[in-house]
């Protein structure tokens, strides 16, 4: 939404839905933002199933996560202008309807390229739901209830991991990878029909602004130019290739050129003034933060156990499942001690539990059983809960209505775009660092090293021929490499969590 916009010429509130309405458009909307959500994480296990079956390598296949990402990215911060000029109704359901096609597309197609550009539509059209949805839905609430609603709204986010996961490994385990979009079309076309049959005369008045191509056209450029880098950096070896340094200065240059436009356009297509309020901007960055490292978490959990663990995708799926259980028996409560509790301080909890989920996984190791994979995952849902719901109170307090599509366009933007960037960066550097210790730990394999000889002579007693042995040891080397990289970045996970602690601490208790 355009700065222009102000309290005072804001349209008058629309009375809260009551009864069966209320709970009706809520069911609407929540399936909406679960679809939106579970379209990522039930890829997410389903990534080597994919690349498999297409002809490419899984690392390519995290392509499938980020065009959407990106192209997620791009689209949500135009929530605030599109809702102005068309209403946020319409745009919700029509953003809907498109999501299905969509999905329908990204199912139907056969190679890499066919699928990461219907990806790449998909993200496109889902940028304003997930903004729309809260906005919507806060305005079905009343005032006092604000908190529940928000805590309703952030549940959709938490199921999403718990069934995601197992239901994408379900999927890939016994049937097509495209049905993990097929599920969207009844899911889809139930949330658009319910939506517009009672939210359709609840639109809010539209006004005929003038479309900022210009800041359109900057956005789509820095950061395509910046995802482009990250996903093609390794394989180009990065700033070693004129291709990764055109890309970085493209956009360097076009996020200035962004920023300068914005904030000098009378009417901008992202209302970057928002940032002049400390708990905004305190709320976002953390949230853009918090939620990359914790993407990138989720994304290389999975890979691991599939790639080196020997677990299928169901298995792994149920593995990672269980960080949703405790965040959906936590949120609603986290909702209704909004009012009476400092969000900031259900925050701080959070961050800190993400963080000993984090040093939990740091002790990892080639032998870790099913059940110490479980352990982390499950307390981890108790920093969901004290995540994203006081968050979004904290980035959202104090705004008038006539600015929460804004608001939370822009914040969804800063989050998700650090989800695509935090998936391919953390990728990379395991991978990078798993190359470097398989090399150091190759160093080991010589004939002058007694270990080493004994460890090939136990594998051709057991009938295996000399190259057999070498690549039975290579394969445990890369298993041992690729858990001692995880090992690291579950490290510095920890570590970036409770840095978020101190930030935290800067912005203004929400209201």
């Amino acid at each position: 939404m355009s700065a222009s916009v102000t309290p005072a010429d804001a349209p008058v509130h629309l009375p809260p839905l009551e009864g069966g309405a209320r709970v009706l458009a809520t069911l609407a909307l929540a399936l909406a933002t679960l679809m939106n959500v579970l379209d990522t994480t039930i890829a997410n296990v389903s990534i080597p199933t994919i690349a498999g079956d297409i002809g490419v390598s899984a690392s390519q296949g995290t392509w499938v996560i980020t065009s959407f990402a990106v192209a997620n990215a791009i689209s949500v911060p135009l929530s605030g202008w599109l809702a102005q000029r068309f209403g946020q109704v319409r745009v919700f359901v029509v953003s809907t309807l498109l999501f299905v096609l969509a999905s329908w597309l990204c199912g139907l197609a056969q190679s890499l390229e066919m699928l990461v550009a219907f990806r790449v539509l998909q993200g496109l059209v889902a940028g304003p739901m997930i903004p729309l949805s809260q906005s919507l839905l806060l305005q079905s609430y009343p005032a006092a209830k604000s908190g529940t609603a928000l805590a309703i709204w952030a549940m959709t986010t938490t199921v999403a991991p718990v069934i995601g996961p197992i239901l994408g490994g379900w999927i890939s385990d016994n049937m097509s990878w495209g049905w993990i979009f097929y599920i969207n079309i009844p899911t889809g076309l139930v949330a658009a029909g319910i939506s517009w049959m009672l939210l359709k005369h609840r639109e809010l008045p539209t006004a005929r602004l003038p479309v900022d191509a210009v800041g359109l056209a900057l956005l789509v450029l820095w950061v395509g130019a910046m995802q482009l880098m990250l996903d093609r950096g390794k394989e180009l070896d990065w700033f070693g290739s004129p291709v990764i340094v055109t890309l970085a200065i493209v956009a360097v240059v076009g996020f200035c050129f962004f920023l300068v436009w914005e904030l000098t356009e009378k009417h901008p297509i992202v209302d970057l003034n928002l940032f002049r309020l400390r708990s905004f901007t305190v709320g976002t960055l953390a949230l853009a933060l918090g939620y990359g490292v914790f993407f990138a978490n989720i994304l290389i959990l999975p890979l691991w156990m599939q790639q080196y663990l020997g677990y299928t995708a169901t298995w792994a799926g149920l593995a990672t499942a269980p960080i949703g259980i405790l965040a959906i028996i936590f949120m609603p409560l986290v909702g209704k001690s909004m009012g009476r509790v400092d969000p900031r301080g259900i925050v701080i909890v959070g961050f800190a539990v993400f963080a000993l989920a984090s040093f939990l996984r740091a002790g990892f190791h080639t032998g870790v059983t099913f059940w110490d994979v479980v352990w982390p995952q499950f307390i981890q849902g108790i920093a969901i809960a004290g995540f994203f719901v006081p968050l979004s109170a904290i980035v959202l307090s104090g705004l008038h209505p006539s600015r929460i599509a804004a608001a939370s366009g822009l914040s969804n933007f800063a989050r998700i775009t650090a989800g695509a960037f935090g998936a391919s960066i953390s990728v990379t550097l395991w991978e990078n660092r798993a190359a470097l210790h398989h090399a150091q730990l190759a160093e080991s394999i010589t004939p002058y090293r007694p270990a080493a000889q004994m460890t090939l002579e136990g594998l051709r007693q057991q009938g295996l021929d000399e190259q057999q042995a070498l690549f039975f040891l290579n394969r445990a080397i890369d298993t041992e490499a690729a858990t001692l990289s995880a090992v690291e970045f579950f490290w510095a996970s920890g570590i970036v969590f409770l840095l978020l602690i101190a930030l935290i601490g800067f912005a203004r208790r929400g209201k």
